[in-house]
């Protein structure tokens, strides 16, 4: 011990001896057992700026010192420990010298006692705060957007504050990466300052709006947050604040998403096939790898910028066969697995009043006349009549694994009486049941029950109404021919998801207008049932969300609603043998290139990085802030509450029309007369997504007239959360959810009623408010 003693007091005093031959003022406090100077210090209550890009980000000051920041010439910034015993001397990086050591007029000793209080106290302070605050809002339900809002703040004060107790404590240490934390803190404080204007038009929100209500009745108020969100900077949450909200076992996810898009999208135009094109994406993703701020950058711009056809190609790469089938043998088997096309022809069902008489239901003939409809049939075990005769002529092969398990013919299973009837998410505008398989065998198995999921047309190309007469087409189908699908139909239950679940409630209203039975239960995961563009506060979550950014959400409900006249050209589905031999041939010279663009963008890359620490694509190059560039209405943000702004301008059409209104388009619209006649409704939502207010004004709106229905929302998960059920124990366990609440449509006491009334299982249902 005598010599380390000697040792280190030996590299002190050549510290020491370096710092007077360079010219470097030194300060006595940093002596052993020298008494700190005394220099005023701020309030615990008064805001200080912490380094985040131009502008910085307010904090109350005792927040600033328990995080590890400490003030210097420059500021405040991340402080560095050093001495020994109960004296901790701390000096910020901007004011050390090349070896590390602290300048004159930055070091201000803490003792760790106290410092451990403060953050304590801070923790414990923000936490009775946030739950107060999340117990004063949610009242009886249990969530909405405002919620959200604080919850999203919580977390991201809490990681600078963790990130700032790390810098403090290992910035000494060998291997302390120091970019890499600084643009860590500097990307975190910056993602707080433009949640602080998110708060700042949630507070204007929650004043304008009337009591109880939390979407925007005011058109001006929400043009404005349109606005607000095509100029504000959003690349930081496309980059290392990538789903720093979401569940931790999900960022490798959403970051594996996010890269794939960019890549994608830098090579969309390009003149390839898809296999050429994935081959190319695959290369070029690297620089995305190593370079976040460059991948929030580039996120941004393609979420603002491309248009619908390249959604549509994203989102449809499920559909492939490589990908489909990856999937497939990752799930759980089924014995059956059918696609089937139903002719388009006119239908006799019996009244549900009077089932003595019938009433005749007309096939789709919306845009462009009658045609068929797909459905996919799926069935854990083979039950009577799934190998029928009349079922197989109706089917069409898809490949290999769209067949009958035919060494189980002689091993059928009775009928049924239960009978699932499914419409998938994916905007109106993609995916079809292939991509929901997944999921999908394994309700069949848990439920033991068979499932028909529909492949509705899909919008630009075929707007509203389109696939709601569809999808009620498939639905009286179903209900007539439930014999050839293995049940009996004793009990139907709906279930959809985003898209599928607007489609759930649409059906059921559309089924009680037109007088034939309606189903015994619908659930319906995270749903649209508002679909015009005005604000709520979960609508702000758009700004950060990475799944379901705003201007994607506007384009989604344009193209449904027929406001948007962009043509698509249909995808092209072909066989795996068709495809491969198409591509095998470009297949080399498209690795080429992309090896080539590669090792072209390491250089880039490096060259990039050579740049000083605050020059990064989150920082001042991309981002900036109010100036009298700036849109109009960022001047009307209070002082300290300006967002940084985007150099890259989003382009959203906001149209608001007539269609948009329509109780068949929006069900939260709908008048209280239509909704008397629903079925029992379960809602499961996710308090992160952004359409959660759609689902807790519905819920509101059904209580509020007697209506039965539950309203689940589940923490920490997106939207979508449903197709993500192989991906983490998180989103398995919200699929189980759903699970449970078909299986209390199915299990339900009493016998459904064929013309149901609203007072029907009161008992058995939860009610929100």
């Amino acid at each position: 011990m005598n010599c380390y003693n000697r040792c280190r007091g030996l590299r002190c005093s050549q510290a020491r001896r370096k710092r007077k031959k360079r010219g470097w003022s030194f300060s006595p406090h940093t002596q052993r057992n020298s008494a700190p100077p005394q220099r005023a210090e701020p309030s615990r209550a008064e805001p200080v700026s912490l380094p985040g890009g131009s502008g910085g980000v307010s904090a109350p000051a005792a927040v600033v010192r328990a995080a590890g920041f400490y003030r210097c010439s420059s500021g405040w910034a991340p402080g560095r420990t050093r001495g020994s015993g109960s004296q901790v001397v701390r000096c910020c990086r901007a004011d050390r010298g090349r070896d590390g050591l602290p300048a004159a007029d930055c070091a201000s000793p803490v003792t760790a006692r106290s410092l451990n209080m403060d953050q304590r106290l801070i923790f414990t302070t923000l936490e009775a705060v946030c739950m107060e605050v999340i117990a004063a809002l949610s009242g009886q339900t249990p969530g909405n957007g405002y919620r959200t809002l604080v919850k999203v703040v919580h977390s991201c004060v809490h990681y600078i504050i963790q990130k700032g107790r790390y810098i403090a404590s290992n910035c000494g240490g060998v291997f302390f990466r120091v970019d890499h934390n600084a643009s860590e803190m500097e990307a975190y404080c910056t993602a707080l300052c433009q949640i602080r204007a998110l708060l700042y038009l949630a507070q204007r929100l929650l004043n304008d709006n009337e009591h109880g209500q939390l979407y925007s009745q005011e058109a001006d108020l929400s043009e404005r947050f349109v606005r607000e969100y095509t100029s504000m900077h959003k690349a930081c949450f496309y980059g290392r604040c990538l789903g720093f909200q979401f569940s931790p076992s999900l960022r490798p996810f959403l970051q594996t998403v996010v890269i794939s898009m960019v890549s994608f999208g830098e090579n969309y135009n390009k003149q390839q096939t898809r296999l050429g094109r994935a081959a190319l994406s695959l290369f070029t993703s690297g620089k995305y790898v190593v370079d976040p701020e460059l991948r929030g950058a580039e996120f941004e711009r393609i979420t603002q910028n491309l248009d619908m056809q390249f959604w549509k190609t994203f989102w449809n790469i499920t559909e492939t066969e490589l990908i489909s089938g990856l999937a497939s043998i990752t799930s759980h088997q089924v014995h059956v697995n059918l696609i089937l096309s139903v002719p388009g022809e006119s239908l006799s069902l019996p009244l549900a009043s009077d089932p003595s008489l019938t009433v005749t239901v007309s096939p789709p003939v919306a845009h462009w006349g009658p045609g068929p409809v797909n459905v996919r049939l799926i069935s854990h075990t083979l039950r009577e009549g799934q190998d029928s005769a009349e079922l197989l002529a109706l089917s069409r092969s898809e490949g290999p694994q769209r067949s009958l398990s035919m060494g189980f013919r002689n091993q059928r299973s009775s009928p049924s009486p239960w009978l699932l009837i499914h419409f998938h998410g994916g905007g109106f505008v993609a995916q079809t049941s292939r991509s929901h398989e997944s999921y999908l065998k394994t309700w069949s198995r848990d439920l033991n029950v068979p499932i028909l999921s529909v492949d509705y047309s899909l919008a630009p190309e075929a707007p509203f109404p389109r696939a709601l007469e569809e999808c009620f087409y498939a639905y009286c189908w179903a209900l007539k021919n439930c014999h050839l699908l293995g049940s009996t139909a004793e009990r139907v239950c709906l279930a959809g998801d985003s898209a599928g679940g607007n489609l759930c409630l649409t059906v059921s209203m559309k089924a009680m207008s037109h007088g034939v039975r309606t189903p015994d239960g619908v659930m319906a995961a995270y749903p649209a049932t508002l679909l015009t563009t005005d604000a709520s506060p979960s609508r702000l979550l758009t700004l950060i969300d990475p799944l379901l950014p705003l201007s994607v959400l506007y384009k989604c409900i344009n193209a449904y609603t027929g406001t948007d006249n962009e043509s698509v050209q249909p995808v092209q589905h072909l066989d795996t043998l068709s495809a491969l031999g198409r591509d095998t041939a470009v297949l080399l010279g498209d690795i080429t290139q992309g090896a080539s663009n590669w090792l072209q963008s390491l250089l880039n890359n490096t060259s990039t990085s050579s740049l000083p620490a605050g020059r990064s694509v989150n920082g001042p190059q991309n981002a900036a802030p109010h100036s009298d560039d700036t849109p109009q209405c960022s001047k009307e943000f209070p002082e300290g509450f300006e967002p940084l702004r985007s150099g890259c301008l989003a382009e959203i059409r906001t149209p608001c029309t007539p269609i948009m209104k329509n109780p068949f388009v929006s069900p939260l619209l709908a008048p209280d007369i239509l909704l008397k006649g629903l079925p029992p409704v379960h809602l499961v939502a996710s308090a992160l997504d952004a359409l959660l207010d759609d689902s807790v004004m519905f819920a509101k709106k059904l209580r509020s007239i007697g209506q039965p229905v539950t309203l689940t929302v589940i923490e920490d998960l997106p939207h979508g959360f449903l197709s993500l059920s192989q991906v983490s124990k998180e989103t398995q366990e919200a699929s189980d959810i759903c699970v449970r609440r078909i299986r209390e449509v199915f299990e339900q006491e009493s016998p459904p009623d064929t013309h149901r009334q609203p007072n029907l299982y009161h008992k058995n249902t939860s009610m929100v408010g």
